[in-house]
C-alpha cells in the first residue's frame, strides 16, 4: 500500500511516499508569482476603479497558475493508496477543493487536511511517518 503525504504552500510542495517500508522525498515548485499591487492611475484613494481591474487580472493569474501547481502535484500522485494533506494558510485546503473537483479518483483518497506550518524536510517526512502509523 501506498500512502503518501503531502506539505504544501504556494510556493512549493513537498510529497513523501510511504511504501513497503520504503521512503520517496519528492520537491515540486509551484512558480506561482506573487503580486505586490500598489494603488491604480487615476486616483490617489485606495480600491479606486484602477484597483480592482489591476487585483482581479492578477487573481486571475494566480489562481490559473495555482491550477498547473496542483495539477502536477495530482499527476505525481495519482497511483497512491492514501493521502494527507498539510499545510499553512489554506493553501492545502484549496488543494483539497481541487482534488474534490477535478480528481475525484483522488478525493477518496484524503485521510486528513491538516494546518501545519513551515517545516524542515525531515519535519514533514516525521509528520507523514506518524500520521500513517496513527491511522
Amino acid at each position: 500500500m501506498k500512502q503518501t503525504g503531502i506539505w504544501l504552500d504556494q510556493d512549493k510542495a513537498y510529497i513523501i511516499s510511504l511504501e513497503n517500508e520504503k521512503e520517496t522525498f519528492k520537491t515540486i515548485s509551484s512558480n506561482v508569482e506573487h503580486y505586490n499591487v500598489y494603488g491604480g492611475s487615476g486616483t490617489r484613494m485606495k480600491g479606486g476603479p484602477e484597483d480592482v481591474v489591476q487585483d482581479s487580472k492578477y487573481l486571475e493569474r494566480e489562481n490559473h497558475q495555482l491550477k498547473q501547481y496542483f495539477k502536477a502535484i495530482a499527476t505525481e500522485i495519482s497511483d497512491t493508496d492514501a493521502v494527507v494533506i498539510f499545510g499553512p494558510a489554506g493553501t492545502n485546503e484549496q488543494f483539497s477543493k481541487e482534488l474534490h473537483k477535478n480528481y475525484n479518483n483522488l478525493s477518496s483518497k484524503i485521510k486528513g487536511v491538516e494546518k501545519a506550518d513551515s517545516m524542515t524536510d525531515n519535519q514533514v517526512k516525521a509528520l507523514v511517518r506518524d500520521f500513517f502509523k496513527v491511522t
